[in-house]
């Protein structure tokens, strides 16, 4: 039997904290599509209906004061970080 990676482990490996990512809700008043942007917190994985998914936090651009989890899965890169900057950062 082969292993499996989690649900969203792939989306997950190009995620990383500090991104910023895109995602949608349907709007009913509207009969569209909402866009909302936020930047990502932590990624975890967690056991959910007996799975292991991929989970990021995520703090929402638009209400900086709620924190919100999704499956990585859904969730649209729009801009990384600046990896290198932040990882010189870190070690200084």
């Amino acid at each position: 039997m082969t292993e499996r990676g989690e649900f969203g482990e792939l989306s997950a490996n190009e995620l990383f904290v500090g991104d910023i990512v895109e995602w949608s809700r349907w709007n009913s008043e509207l009969e569209d599509w909402d866009h909302h942007y936020g930047i990502i917190i932590g990624v975890k994985n967690e056991i959910k209906s007996n799975r292991m998914v991929s989970i990021s936090r995520v703090m929402p651009l638009h209400s900086p004061t709620n924190e919100i989890e999704f499956f990585t899965l859904s969730l649209r890169l729009v801009s990384p970080s600046k990896r290198k900057e932040l990882s010189h950062e870190i070690k200084n």
